[in-house]
């Protein structure tokens, strides 16, 4: 019976990590081709149309109230931002005297990151293209990701929770699309286009659902809903998973 019991969990194992490498490979596609123009441009000074305007400020406002989450003196503090685009979060946290290992999917995003880094800030930043949850990036004081999950089921979530926790000493800081009648609406709606014609689709969830998730995948810390940011067509929900 103990050995069947360890089957059947070795391949739920496997059919979790299929699930999340192939979630994966669509949003590196997307980030790293279709969208970098658009990203670079959000991410930046230059003007926008005024729906993206929306977007940048919820952006700003979220990003804000993850920094709030975390210590104002991070020096001697090692932290990854999980998803670290074109790098705002990343000069933040460096700004705090935190040594950040910045990672994306994108090779493009982190060579846009690098690039608009202060040099005196150069110091403090080790980037990375590729997987967050590569167990080579080391162990961690905090984790910051902000919208790298929200292409996720709640079950891969539990899992990049998993593996998180286990090699991260403080709070696991993310965002995920809140389980609203809007965001629901939209998200039946871009069901019945055809996946090559549209980016990863976001999946929302709630704080109940994403703690059965997490305990299903052993996740030890406590998982928090902290606030809720919308702006326009910026809708996100700020978690925490805290020891």
């Amino acid at each position: 019976m103990r050995g069947e019991a360890s089957m059947g969990e070795s391949g739920d194992r496997l059919g979790g990590q299929a699930a999340y490498g192939a979630t994966r490979d669509r949003v590196e596609t997307y980030f790293d081709s279709t969208a970098t123009r658009v990203w670079e441009r959000l991410t930046s000074d230059a003007p926008v149309s005024r729906v993206r305007e929306t977007v940048r400020a919820g952006r700003d406002r979220m990003r804000a109230a993850m920094l709030a989450r975390l210590p104002g003196d991070l020096r001697g503090a090692r932290v990854l931002d999980a998803g670290c685009g074109a790098g705002q979060m990343t000069a933040e946290l460096a700004l705090r005297g935190a040594h950040v290992v910045a990672v994306d999917l994108s090779p493009s995003l982190v060579a846009i990151a690098e690039k608009r880094l202060a040099s005196d800030l150069r110091g403090r930043v080790t980037f990375a293209a590729g997987d967050m949850l590569d167990a080579g990036l080391g162990g961690f004081d905090a984790v910051v990701a902000m919208d790298s999950l929200i292409y996720y089921t709640g079950r891969d979530i539990g899992i990049a929770l998993a593996r998180l926790e286990h090699r991260t000493s403080g709070p696991i800081v993310f965002t995920v699309a809140p389980r609203t009648p809007a965001l629901m609406a939209m998200w039946y709606a871009g069901k019945l286009f055809p996946r090559t014609d549209r980016s990863p689709v976001m999946i929302p969830h709630d704080l109940r659902e994403l703690t059965r998730a997490a305990l299903a995948q052993g996740v030890e810390g406590r998982l928090a809903a902290v606030e809720r940011v919308t702006s326009g067509f910026y809708i996100s929900q700020l978690m925490e998973l805290a020891r």
